[in-house]
């Protein structure tokens, strides 16, 4: 039996390239205060979901978790969420899993950056902001030149909303978690997330460009950009498209929060992310190219990495804990190799329980 939750519930329980056409009349953006402004939204405005159907969660038997959607089931868009939007995973056969909590956030994160990009161009408080504490103390500090093009701010916003979300999942893995006690490990790189991502951001981008207001422009875009990626047409159909790779991209032989729920995680190594679609399934994927590098030079992501990173074998010194988005590079280097290690283990378990099996079937002939 198919058991499906809200997204409070699952939170108490477990607490291009591809061708976008821009919009060319000036944006709509949502109309934020001062003190909107320098009070960031909070790391996660929607809860996100775990990737698998009819999951097991430990401690809570006889329970499943399972946080799908479905196109009829989304709702409009509201900037930093709202009752009537029905998130959750769906499956779309040129974009593969997409996490509707993780598009939905990155695109309003875009969106408050481009904000705050603007205002600080004319109110220098605004030039370094408090983002808050997640595998340590987050500040950003622009440094935009003022010869800088009004239409590099969208890219600039996107990327910052990029890089946060990056940073999410870097934190995750290193022990950073939304409920206190509660690791979320488990769901870090999981195969939908970084490419959700991304697409959040650049929808929000469309959004701010888009001749309509930003949530009506994002309920369009939504809609619109499924139906390009051939979005399945029920909530059944993407629990099918799940149980079809369980045993390879997660398992339901362990329970939630444990880290090995998850037997692939899809880490960002490369200048553009494909998505994962079904194996032996013959759809063309629709990869995103992200943005560009140079817009490094625009800002710094200051971050001063709490106990829980090994800062030494990391970096290969322990003095500085404090890094940027330039730093991210061998973190994600460190998280692969132990991502390699985590996945032979789980090969041996895997290869140790078919030899006992095999032994066992041949005792009983």
């Amino acid at each position: 039996m198919k058991t499906f939750f809200s997204p409070y519930i699952s939170a108490i329980l477990i607490a291009i390239v591809f061708q976008l056409q821009f919009f060319t009349a000036k944006g709509k953006a949502p109309v934020l205060t001062s003190e909107e402004l320098t009070t960031p939204p909070p790391r996660i405005i929607r809860t996100c979901c775990s990737f698998g159907a009819d999951v097991r969660v430990a401690v809570i038997p006889f329970v499943k978790y399972t946080d799908i959607t479905s196109l009829g089931e989304i709702g409009p868009h509201q900037y930093l969420g709202g009752k009537n939007e029905g998130n959750g995973n769906i499956y779309t056969r040129r974009g593969g899993f997409i996490d509707m909590g993780h598009l939905r956030d990155c695109a309003d994160w875009t969106a408050y950056l481009y904000n705050l990009i603007s205002a600080s161009r004319e109110n220098p408080v605004l030039r370094t902001t408090y983002l808050g504490v997640e595998g340590g103390s987050k500040t950003l500090v622009l440094e935009i030149p003022e010869n800088t093009d009004s239409t590099d701010l969208f890219q600039l916003a996107g990327k910052i909303a990029y890089d946060l979300s990056l940073w999410h999942e870097i934190a995750t893995w290193y022990g950073a978690s939304y409920v206190p006690m509660l690791p979320e490990r488990y769901s870090s790189f999981s195969p939908e997330d970084l490419y959700s991502n991304l697409l959040g951001v650049n929808l929000g981008i469309r959004a701010l460009q888009s001749d309509l207001e930003y949530d009506e422009a994002m309920t369009h875009l939504i809609a619109e950009t499924l139906d390009s990626l051939n979005v399945v047409e029920t909530r059944e159909k993407t629990f099918e498209a799940m149980q079809k790779v369980e045993e390879i991209w997660w398992t339901d032989e362990k329970r939630l929060p444990s880290k090995k729920v998850l037997l692939k995680r899809y880490l960002d190594t490369e200048i553009s992310l494909t998505p994962w679609l079904i194996p032996g399934e013959k759809h063309s994927p629709s990869p995103l190219v992200k943005p560009g590098e140079w817009l490094n030079d625009f800002y710094q992501l200051e971050i001063r990495l709490n106990f829980r990173f090994p800062v030494k074998s990391i970096f290969g010194k322990e003095n500085n804990r404090t890094i940027t988005q330039n730093n991210f590079g061998p973190l994600l280097r460190h998280i692969q190799k132990e991502v390699n290690n985590l996945d032979n283990k789980i090969t041996s378990h895997l290869n140790k329980k078919e030899e006992r099996k095999g032994r066992k079937t041949n005792s009983s002939v």
